[in-house]
């Protein structure tokens, strides 16, 4: 028997006992499971509960989400950020339908397979539906370990995955993996949590190295954090008709997919005269100004938005980019769009 066997027998029974009551809890089913692994990747589970229940009403299985057109689980989608991840849904679910005949692969090597699914996802996936034994590492796992077993190794660096992910293998109950990789994130989720962690009630404080050392608000340690980069927007409101033009994001860059207003970015904030020169040198002559907002700052992972949105009027003579589209005001509802183009939208409807 291990000697670190104690991890998850202190751990089990808490889980059984004290697990919040969430919808995917208590299901085998590897469509529900994967879309609450990838719903709740970079977002809270008070944020992500609504996203999930509305996903899975609208598309219950695998199939009817296959089916469902990008645009539509954009929008669906919106709000919740990291759209990469609900474009590889979309995708992935097209490969489980068209290259495994609807059905999630058993194992860990075919869910990496699957776009989008990294080896967090597919741990998570391979144990809770198909009893594989695989140790899943997250931000909440990292947590624990690095503070039950006192490890200072940074967690983002290659070593430091290396040596936990090695742990969490060990630690493994290899009898019920899918309880046991659930157990941990659990308890990093609502007890050992980054600040504050609710030590008096944690089932494992009495092996706890960090408890015993005080050293709980120095772990887990990170080499250093990503630096922030500021990018200066400015949106074009441009009526047309009973319209107004709209361009879909499309390349690497955040927000692919999603619709915004015709973008002028440039290195720093814009003034008046500035950008009506931007204007002049980008769509030529005759352009006219009548009204800005307020800078809006949109905060994202590691980029911060500073926006502005001019209202302008183009030349008689404009003819729109290709990309630009004249989208009918009583259909902008129904396009998917950046959260900072919904708080526009939504304080040009209903201006103080």
């Amino acid at each position: 028997m291990s000697s670190r066997s104690w991890f998850s027998k202190l751990l089990l029974p808490w889980y059984r006992e004290n697990h919040r009551p969430l919808p995917w809890r208590g299901t085998k089913d590897p469509y529900l499971i994967w879309l609450s692994e990838v719903m709740l990747q970079q977002t809270r589970v008070d944020q992500g509960l609504g996203y999930y229940l509305r996903f899975t009403e609208r598309w219950p299985t695998v199939a009817k989400l296959a089916a469902a057109h990008e645009n539509e689980v954009l929008k669906v989608w919106q709000g919740l950020g990291y759209y990469s991840r609900a474009r590889n849904l979309l995708k992935a679910a097209r490969q489980v339908m068209e290259e495994h005949g609807g059905k999630f692969p058993d194992n860990h090597e075919g869910l990496l397979k699957l776009k989008g699914v990294g080896d967090y996802t597919a741990a998570a996936i391979a144990s809770i539906c198909f009893h594989r034994p695989e140790a899943v590492v997250d931000g909440n796992v990292f947590r624990v370990l690095a503070r039950s077993f006192g490890i200072d190794t940074p967690i983002d660096s290659t070593a430091g995955r290396k040596q936990f992910k090695e742990l969490a293998t060990e630690l493994l109950d290899a009898k019920h993996p899918g309880d046991h990789n659930q157990a941990v994130m659990e308890l990093g989720a609502t007890v050992c949590t980054p600040k504050s962690p609710d030590c008096m009630h944690c089932p494992l404080q009495a092996q706890c190295v960090a408890f015993a050392t005080g050293t709980i608000a120095s772990l887990p340690v990170k080499q250093g954090k990503t630096k922030t980069r500021n990018r200066f927007f400015n949106y074009l409101h441009i009526a047309a008709g009973n319209g107004i033009y709209m361009r879909q994001r499309n390349g690497k860059d955040i927000w692919t997919g999603l619709y915004e207003l015709p973008l002028l970015e440039s290195e720093k904030p814009l003034t008046k005269r500035s950008l009506e020169t931007a204007l002049r040198k980008n769509f030529g002559q005759g352009w006219t100004r009548t009204d800005s907002s307020e800078a809006a700052r949109h905060v994202l992972s590691h980029q911060v938005i500073h926006a502005v949105f001019w209202t302008v009027a183009p030349p008689k003579a404009f003819a729109p980019p290709e990309d630009w589209e004249r989208v009918p005001l009583k259909e902008m509802d129904g396009l998917a769009v950046p959260r900072l183009i919904e708080r526009w939208m939504a304080k040009e409807q209903n201006p103080e």
